[in-house]
């Protein structure tokens, strides 16, 4: 079987960029980090930017666009989005130069194929269904990918979570999912009352305890990795967010008297810094 591999190389409110590779293709999911420094880290794993043939985009907040134009500028690769998310694309100051002639619109909820290069066996493209979440830009898609007998969901920037969003967790064997805020830390903290009420209200982030509710209902026994994205910097840490996923993952148990988190890796993503590589 292909070995499929993911790394994020930023998840938080700086920027967020993550990378799906069979080593020769790929996928790169949100472009908010700049080509100079995607770059560099490529190099550092023996990839380059030919390294991935398409792009994938969740919303149109700057943290997940903030360097799309100049891709699309330099490296003019197709960019995948809903149309909805294009004309929103198309419109913003960061994108609306470049965004055209890179534009690939696709469908909301209807899986489609990506061909990466041009003598592509079809069993051998990516698979792609992107499913609606809530949150506050014009429209934010997670996405479930079945790419050589993987099959991946990542689910940022969210509100809520959908009757979707668990449908394809569940079938997933690698979940990337939000795990935002504390939410001792988020009303104890110095944000004004207005902000605290954005990020809570179904239409912002999940808090970590959202997020374990979330995955006590999706955890099943394929699920091979978990990582836990988009930690607040000012509302979190990466303790709070692993300890309240790994105790609800405790209570979960699996056959021979194990439990969810012995068979199933946990992780939280860095902010600012790239992760390891994952083969997933």
């Amino acid at each position: 079987m292909t070995p499929v591999r993911f790394i994020s190389f930023s998840s938080g409110s700086n920027g967020n960029c993550y990378l799906l590779s069979d080593g020769s293709r790929g996928l790169l999911i949100d472009a908010g980090v700049s080509m100079r420094r995607l770059k560099k880290e490529l190099l550092v794993r023996g990839m380059n930017m030919d390294s991935f043939q398409a792009i994938l985009v969740t919303h149109d907040h700057l943290d997940h666009i903030r360097h799309l134009g100049s891709f699309c500028k330099h490296l003019k690769r197709p960019v995948y989005a809903t149309g909805t998310l294009h004309g929103a694309l198309a419109r913003h100051s960061f994108t609306m130069d470049w965004i055209g002639g890179c534009r690939v619109v696709i469908p909301e909820n209807t899986s489609f194929t990506i061909s990466l290069c041009k003598d592509m066996e079809p069993e051998d493209c990516p698979e792609v269904t992107s499913f609606v979440v809530p949150h506050d830009a014009t429209q934010t898609v997670g996405y479930f990918i079945r790419w050589h007998g993987r099959r991946f969901f990542l689910m940022t920037d969210a509100g809520r979570v959908t009757p979707d969003a668990l449908s394809y967790a569940k079938q997933a064997d690698t979940v990337v999912f939000e795990s935002n805020y504390d939410t001792g830390m988020l009303f104890g903290g110095p944000y004004p009352h207005e902000l605290k009420m954005r990020i809570c209200s179904g239409n912002g982030h999940l808090s970590n305890d959202e997020c374990a509710d979330a995955v006590r209902k999706f955890w099943h026994p394929g699920l091979r990795n978990l990582f836990l994205c988009h930690l607040s910097e000012n509302n979190n840490t990466p303790s709070l967010a692993f300890e309240a996923t790994a105790s609800a993952m405790s209570e979960i148990p699996v056959e021979g008297g194990l439990r969810a988190k012995d068979v199933t890796n946990l992780q939280t993503l860095p902010r600012t810094s790239p992760s390891a590589m994952f083969e997933i």
